[in-house]
């Protein structure tokens, strides 16, 4: 059985970007698992690949699923870190709360995120959000409740929003999914 993580050339920058948006040193993560901070520091610059187990504990001490780590889809060399296909997305997210979002930038590499969500009818945020984070939505079909800063408002297709910093929910009471564009500042996944 292979027990080695499937290869990718952004895997590891993704892992430094996640790292520093949190705050955290190479050599905090290091100790979280038991590691060296010269072989951390190799995973990070694609020099050494972690296997299974390790991007386990990697994600648990960067609060990211295992599915961001792992589905870096294969892109032609000319594609990649440009083009990300409608099928080659990345999940983000467990989608407990009914949100499913897919990460549409090619990597974490970037001072900023775009993230496709898709809203389940009838579902909420069960806890408010409060991001070190700017984050600008852009709706493209359904209809969403938000309460920003303590105010609320009713988003539907075409309308945009921008959350700065502040406490945040999101409600999709309706029948019909809602579904947006986000972009987050900086990367949070």
């Amino acid at each position: 059985m292979n027990t080695q993580a499937p290869s990718s050339a952004t895997l590891g920058a993704d892992l430094r970007a996640l790292r520093k948006a949190r705050g955290l040193t190479l050599s905090e993560i290091a100790t979280r698992l038991g590691r060296s901070v010269g072989w951390l520091s190799q995973v990070e610059r694609d020099m050494s690949e972690p296997s299974i187990s390790d991007l386990r504990q990697i994600a648990g001490c960067l609060g990211v699923p295992m599915s961001m780590l792992f589905a870096h889809a294969a892109a032609p060399a000319e594609e990649q870190g440009y083009v990300v296909r409608a099928g080659a997305r990345r999940p983000m997210g467990s989608g407990e709360e009914g949100l499913i979002e897919e990460l549409l930038s090619p990597d974490l590499t970037d001072d900023f995120e775009m993230v496709h969500s898709t809203f389940a009818p009838h579902s909420r945020m069960q806890t408010p959000a409060n991001r070190p984070t700017q984050e600008v939505g852009y709706m493209l079909s359904g209809r969403l409740e938000l309460t920003i800063g303590g105010r609320q408002f009713s988003v539907g297709p075409g309308d945009s929003f921008r959350i700065r910093h502040e406490p945040y929910q999101w409600a999709n009471p309706h029948d019909e999914p809602a579904v947006a564009v986000w972009v987050i500042a900086p990367p949070v996944y």
